[in-house]
């Protein structure tokens, strides 16, 4: 029996279509198949679409035109129509490419036609069937690019893959490859056990008989429907993959950048034919999985390119300096390659005394990470020549202003900076500072006080600007907390929010040894940004809005002394020149940090206003400087302010009686009535003027005195000592 008599009695036709005449040649099968007569015959295209309905042909040419890229079979389902659009019948139409012509362009295929008894796709079954297939697969694509989008690294984008729920045929196996040079390397694998993939781990580009090769080598997929194909294309790796349960597998390129840059390999428990529906989804998973791969891949070098630029510009380690426990974080901004300029530093002087810095260059790139290591390295330079805070700060202006105007004049940079030098024997600390915040301390009992300092503009304004500097000092028991602007005003928080927020975190945190030192700097990051490294840098939450300096510095609490009525003390101290009366003011907001949780809001208004009272009288009359010390002690709701003022005048203080329209003369007159206690002690060829409140509930009745209100009050008056009936 002839082939032709075989394929009738099979009731399969044959066509060939040949590029250039644009002809289709049926024989008298394939004729009667699609509602012709039963005779062989010439056609052009045209007359043979219109035989067949509008969309199905539109696929069919779909998928000739991937089985002629791709060179391989292609199988597909067409509904024959007559002239009124009524479906007469369901073919099943496989093709090949017969010859391609490349000097031309000539191409030729061959295919049959075979009646399938099916339910047609024409049937309101079929399209329902049909219909919620495409509707799943387009919802399963929507998923899969929303996750792939989101994830921010390799590892996630992997994840992400082996979740992945194809509709209509699942995965058993999944593995994805990356190319490295001359080799081909599984970087991530679901559905087998660890080490099957040992034998692809060796491959490289001469491998030619295994598929992942052939796919990076031609930059087209690869699909293979049965065992027995596998085994006839591929026979050397077939002898890997034999022992696997898989009847189908899918090699698509991962393409980035017009290359092929990894391998996606879908293995299949059920045979699939892997129809042109089948293809578009993996194709489109297989694009948008070398996207996200790409990005990952960027990303990470990014961060890996900043992590090392960062870490090469700040502190490689903390010294150790006796005395003292430091703790330190950098936090850089989620954008771009996260670098920044925000720095701190910690120096060892040739005095013997500790520089701490902090500072911020100007913006948020590489420029202001550039600008703000060659600014460190500068001022490292000239704290090590031994210069005062002011000249360290005073050449790093002139230093910063050449730097950039010489870089670019259009867009010169300024950083602020706050720069203390501190002995750790004494806890005496010389500060100067530059466009940059106070620093803060806290206290033993948690309580969290701002010094304000006097200052100058930030560095690369004007050269010429002075830095004058304060002298403060650090009690045992103290941490000096020094930060950037990013620590304070991240969240849509402003200056005092800010500082808020840190207060109730130091609260929360009343011991200072060195391990809690690095618990409330993870604290203080992590009240911004959530949990934190215990490194200086690293990434945390893309969120972040400002990067984040913090360095914290404690002396010893183990020397910390006690009060009278115990408890640890909380003091400040200030000093206000007679060239510097504005410094009252300060000495004004200081006293309020140190009594901000004092229980009578009148009680701190009397004490600011003795304060005022005390230092103005000091600059009026006396030829000296007034030093400030203010010292909190016991427990709260019992707590003692006392509250010094010195000078190095001689002169006694003398109780006056002004008259009404008098603007002086009744200092001693508030102490009477205000202080709970107050007196004056001579020291050396000077004298302090001290004065003692005692905390008392805000809601106790007027007139009712506790235990020790009013007493009797001494102080000292020309002509030796006296007792004086305080004022009611």
């Amino acid at each position: 029996m002839r082939t032709e008599e075989v394929l009738v009695a099979l009731a399969t036709g044959i066509w060939r279509w040949d590029s250039a005449s644009g002809s289709i040649v049926l024989d008298a099968e394939a004729a009667r198949l699609i509602g012709l007569p039963a005779e062989p015959a010439v056609l052009p295209e045209s007359a043979v679409r219109a035989r067949f309905h509008p969309m199905d042909w539109i696929e069919a040419q779909a998928l000739a035109r991937l089985a002629i890229t791709e060179g391989t079979p292609a199988e597909t389902r067409s509904r024959v129509v007559d002239e009124q659009g009524r479906v007469l019948r369901t073919l099943r139409t496989r093709s090949r490419t017969e010859a391609v012509t490349a000097e031309d362009g000539l191409l030729r295929m061959v295919g049959t036609f075979q009646e399938i008894t099916e339910p047609m796709p024409g049937t309101s079954a079929a399209r329902a069937i049909s219909g919620d297939l495409r509707r799943s697969r387009e919802a399963f694509l929507l998923d899969a690019g929303r996750a792939l989008a989101e994830a921010g690294s390799t590892s996630e984008v992997l994840q992400v893959v082996t979740k992945l729920s194809l509709p209509g045929f699942q995965p058993n196996g999944m593995a994805v490859l990356a190319v490295e040079g001359e080799r081909i390397r599984i970087i991530g694998h679901y559905g087998q056990s660890p080490g099957d993939e040992e034998p692809a781990l060796t491959l490289t580009l001469a491998d030619t008989a295994h598929p992942p090769v052939e796919v990076v080598r031609t930059g087209q997929a690869v699909y293979v429907p049965t065992p027995e194909e596998y085994r006839k294309r591929f026979p050397e790796a077939w002898r890997l993959l034999e022992r696997f349960d898989s009847h189908s597998w899918a090699f698509l390129p991962l393409t980035s950048g017009g290359r092929v840059t990894g391998v996606w390999m879908a293995a299949f428990d059920d045979p699939v034919g892997f129809t042109p529906d089948e293809r578009s989804v993996l194709s489109t998973v297989a694009r948008m999985l070398a996207q996200a791969l790409a990005r990952a891949s960027a990303h990470e070098t990014e961060r890996e390119l900043s992590d090392g630029l960062q870490r090469s510009m700040l502190p490689s380690a903390k010294p150790d300096i006796p005395g003292l426990a430091v703790a330190a974080r950098y936090v850089p901004t989620g954008g771009g390659l996260q670098v920044g300029g925000d720095w701190y530093d910690v120096i060892d002087l040739p005095s013997g005394r500790t520089a701490l810095v902090i500072g911020d260059v100007q913006g948020h790139d590489v420029r202001a990470a550039g600008l703000m290591g060659q600014l460190r390295i500068a001022l490292r330079a000239y704290a090590a020549e031994g210069h005062h805070p002011d000249a360290v700060l005073c050449r790093a202006s002139h230093f910063l202003s050449g730097l950039t105007r010489s870089e670019d004049g259009d867009d010169p940079r300024f950083a602020t900076c706050l720069y203390v030098e501190i002995d750790p024997a004494t806890g005496f600390m010389d500060v100067a500072r530059a466009g940059h915040g106070d620093p803060a301390i806290r206290h033993p009992d948690g309580a969290v006080t701002t010094w304000h300092t006097s200052g100058g503009l930030p560095l690369g304004i004007d050269p010429d600007s002075d830095y004058p500097t304060t002298r403060i000092g650090l009690a045992p028991g103290e941490t000096l907390l020094m930060c950037t602007d990013g620590l304070i005003e991240t969240g849509g928080h402003d200056l005092d929010t800010g500082w808020q927020r840190i207060r109730a975190v130091c609260e929360e945190h009343a011991s200072v040894d060195t391990g809690d030192l690095e618990s409330l700097a993870d604290a203080l990051v992590q009240a911004v940004h959530g949990p934190a490294s215990h490194h200086t840098t690293g990434p945390l939450a893309d969120r972040r809005e400002d990067d984040i300096a913090l360095l914290l510095v404690s002396r010893d609490g183990a020397l910390c002394p006690e009060g009278p009525n115990g408890g640890a003390i909380r003091r400040t101290a200030m000093t206000v020149a007679q060239a510097e009366p504005e410094r009252v003011a300060d000495c004004r907001h200081q006293l309020r940090e140190l009594l901000d949780d004092w229980a009578d809001p009148e009680q701190v208004e009397s004490a600011v206003l003795l304060l005022s009272e005390l230092v103005t009288n000091v600059l009026v009359h006396t030829d000296g400087d007034a030093l400030l010390l203010a010292e909190v002690t016991g427990e709260r709701d019992g707590r003692t302010l006392r509250l010094d003022v010195a000078d190095g005048s001689d002169e006694l203080p003398h109780r006056r009686r002004p008259g009404e329209l008098a603007s002086s003369g009744r200092g001693l007159w508030l102490l009477d009535m205000l202080a709970d206690t107050w007196g004056v002690d001579p020291r050396g060829p000077g004298k302090a003027i001290w004065f003692r409140l005692d905390e008392r509930s805000p809601d106790r009745p007027d007139g009712a005195e506790g235990p020790d209100e009013h007493p009797e009050a001494e102080f000292w008056l020309p002509g030796g000592f006296e007792s004086v009936e305080p004022l009611t």
